[in-house]
């Protein structure tokens, strides 16, 4: 695993803030977190998160892929092959809830990298199945094997906790 802090500079983080936390940046209602055949956890309330897919499917999904592409997304995939790009924007709860441990292809069969970047800074976090926690600050980019679980949090101290989560084949 590999953390990178300030991953990009000041003026393209405010870029991708101020876009993705504004009023006019679409978000998708997706009634599940992890997984989609059991959307309610067993003390029966719902469990859900907000999505923006930028790539999927061999093609750009978003109207700000090209926009982001030299800024943001290029920088972390380099000369890769994109699988999906992925935002998830989680609301604040009155306290932190922990997703279940999963890797994001299912099964795990592809040699993909992932790679998390960190929208905003909140008391949320990325959980290991190995125990290693990566909190979720701004501009801080962490990349690991498709096959590491992982789960994702949602956070207590502020409106939202927002990442972009990157699949992709790295020829490094």
């Amino acid at each position: 695993m590999k953390v990178v802090e300030d991953f990009l500079s000041k003026k393209d983080l405010n870029k991708v803030q101020h876009i993705m936390l504004g009023p006019d940046f679409p978000w998708f209602y997706n009634p599940f977190v992890v997984d989609q055949l059991k959307p309610s956890v067993p003390d029966g309330s719902d469990k859900f998160q907000f999505t923006h897919t930028f790539y999927k499917t061999n093609r750009p999904m978003s109207p700000f892929y090209d926009e982001w592409f030299d800024i943001l997304f290029y920088p972390i995939i380099g000369e890769g092959v994109l699988d999906r790009i992925k935002a998830n924007l989680n609301v604040r709860t009155p306290e932190i809830i922990e997703n279940k441990f999963h890797t994001d292809i299912a099964p795990a069969t592809k040699p993909l990298t992932t790679s998390i970047f960190y929208v905003n800074t909140n008391n949320g976090y990325t959980k290991f199945e190995d125990g290693t926690i990566v909190e979720s600050v701004e501009n801080r980019l962490v990349t690991f094997p498709v096959n590491k679980k992982h789960s994702g949090t949602t956070c207590t101290n502020k409106n939202v906790r927002i990442v972009i989560n990157f699949l992709y084949m790295n020829y490094e």
